[in-house]
């Protein structure tokens, strides 16, 4: 009776119309922002032995989730996030930029040496690609935190402008991770089989590194206009694959 009574108050929205879009739209969001964490995740665990790899999405995407979850009970720490800790080049830097910076660069770094190992496969024995071709199973779920806590941050902070609700937060990031989690062995999968789509996955952790180091200098660039780029391109190359099955039954035809 008393957990009821206490919960009580957290779901009052329920009875009002304006929290449920509230809910609904920050639900869109929070998946949304979800795909650039799980088009990392899903190239980093294909790196590993097969038999490692739904366990490896599994155990990230459950951090990623305990994460935002451990975020959303600091919400008055993560608040304070977004205030200038000093100032430099005319822009007063937070902690929030300085990690957004961090986790681009290392969203950079990564994408380059992935990208570098696939167009250059004569030399990724000697590269620190090479290494990563042997990445075990701790090196993998210690990457994917690294880049889970820049993506969870940049998560909570949006809900905290969507909604004074805790309640919505919890409910819509919780939702949102396990959509992730749904999608992420079929993204994988589907990554792993098409070869042409790890260079455009690529291509976007490149794109959406240099965005996240851009909004950490003050720079914000609009996430529409990322997901508009990331879907044209993705269409371009769904039709590029098309043409290339109908090359190859006409082909098989002949």
């Amino acid at each position: 009776m008393q957990l009821i009574e206490f919960l009580a108050p957290h779901f009052a929205f329920v009875s009002d119309p304006t929290a449920w879009v509230a809910l609904l739209t920050l639900i869109v969001l929070e998946v949304v922002l979800g795909i650039d964490n799980l088009i990392f995740i899903s190239i980093l665990t294909n790196k590993l032995p097969e038999a490692q790899r739904a366990r490896a999405r599994r155990l990230g995407i459950s951090a990623a989730l305990i994460m935002r979850l451990v975020l959303l009970a600091t919400i008055s720490i993560i608040v304070q996030l977004t205030a200038p800790v000093f100032t430099a080049f005319g822009h007063g830097f937070s902690w929030r930029d300085l990690i957004l910076i961090a986790g681009g660069l290392f969203l950079v770094w990564k994408a380059t040496k992935e990208i570098h190992h696939t167009v250059d496969l004569e030399d990724h024995q000697d590269t620190m690609m090479g290494q990563t071709l042997q990445l075990s199973l701790a090196g993998a779920i210690f990457q994917i935190l690294l880049l889970d806590l820049v993506f969870s941050i940049d998560s909570i902070i949006t809900a905290v402008g969507m909604t004074d609700e805790i309640a919505i937060m919890y409910i819509a990031v919780i939702v949102a991770v396990t959509v992730m989690m749904l999608a992420a062995g079929p993204l994988a999968d589907f990554i792993a089989k098409n070869p042409s789509i790890v260079m455009l996955a690529l291509s976007f952790l490149l794109m959406i590194g240099m965005t996240l180091i851009a909004d950490g200098m003050g720079f914000h660039v609009p996430k529409g206009y990322i997901y508009a780029a990331m879907g044209f391109s993705a269409l371009v190359e769904g039709l590029n694959m098309l043409a290339r099955r109908r090359r190859k039954a006409k082909a098989g035809g002949h």
